[in-house]
């Protein structure tokens, strides 16, 4: 098994360590190996970064849970999975923390590779990328400007979301490796709710009464819906597997609430109608409130 970290032994913590024990000697042995108080010495920052990796796991019960049983599978004892497909170790975390990794083009063979005094000092950084809700969950080319005036074509993993990672493998200062911060934009009428999606739907009174096909946004473009006569706002319906996910069978499903708007504005014909509707309605929803 290739790279394990025990990261029990990089916090020096008990396996049985605490929440409170966890955070403690983190922020302790962080601002030991902080970049900032250790100028210069890359085994400083290696530490401090293993130290963030370390907390990022350990930290989230979840995490903890599954790096837990990876553990025991390394050493040998009980475990309740076969890690086989991720015997290394760092696939193993990119896959826990949610990272994608991208890799950037090799270098050419007639490149020969060599070391030098910027290569030593190469610092890894980080960037935040806005992406709107149909890319994110497309994925697919994305160009990403820096700070530092460069601009990158990199091929985003579909299924994104907020707070996921993606290390850019070389691309960050002095040839360290650069992480985008996934900032995922709201959409006008569609929201993520773990593996569903939600659309607020507005539809008009006729609608309401008389039911019949409406056009619903998704993420996979504009579809037919059925509309119930009848329906009431607050109604909530369901589009099958049209939520979220990176693959076809992750997907959840569309959840369209139905809100029912009254227009402010009509035309003369409008409120001509409305007028002959309500001399012959029949229709008394006080009818309960009578004494």
């Amino acid at each position: 098994m290739q790279n394990f970290r025990d990261y029990y032994e990089i916090l020096g913590i008990v396996e049985d360590a605490d929440a409170q024990a966890i955070k403690q000697s983190y922020r302790r042995l962080a601002r030991q190996f902080h970049p900032d108080l250790n100028p210069g010495d890359r085994d400083a920052e290696e530490r401090f970064k293993s130290l963030g990796e370390a907390y990022e796991i350990l930290s989230d019960t979840s995490r903890k849970t599954q790096y837990d049983d990876y553990r025991r599978y390394w050493l040998r004892q009980k475990s309740e999975a076969d890690y086989r497909d991720l015997d290394d170790f760092n696939r193993f975390v990119d896959q826990l923390l949610n990272r994608h990794e991208v890799t950037p083009p090799a270098q050419a063979p007639d490149q020969p590779k060599t070391s030098s005094p910027r290569e030593m000092r190469r610092r890894d950084a980080e960037a935040s990328l806005h992406v709107p809700l149909e890319r994110a969950f497309q994925g697919g080319p994305e160009r990403v400007r820096l700070g530092d005036g460069r601009a990158l074509e990199v091929d985003m993993p579909p299924g994104m979301v907020t707070g996921q990672r993606i290390r850019l493998r070389g691309q960050g200062l002095d040839g360290g490796d650069l992480y985008l911060n996934i900032v995922v934009e709201p959409h006008r009428c569609l929201r993520v709710q773990g593996r569903d999606v939600v659309c607020h739907l507005p539809i008009t009174p006729s609608e309401a009464v008389l039911g019949g096909q409406i056009t619903v946004p998704t993420l996979d473009g504009p579809v037919q819906m059925t509309i119930p006569a009848g329906i009431q706002s607050g109604r909530k319906l369901r589009l099958a597997g049209k939520g979220y996910g990176r693959l076809p069978t992750e997907r959840g499903d569309q959840i369209v609430e139905i809100e029912v708007v009254i227009p402010k504005l009509l035309s003369d014909q409008e409120v001509e109608l409305y007028e002959k509707l309500r001399a012959t309605e029949s229709f008394s929803p006080r009818a309960n409130l009578m004494y």
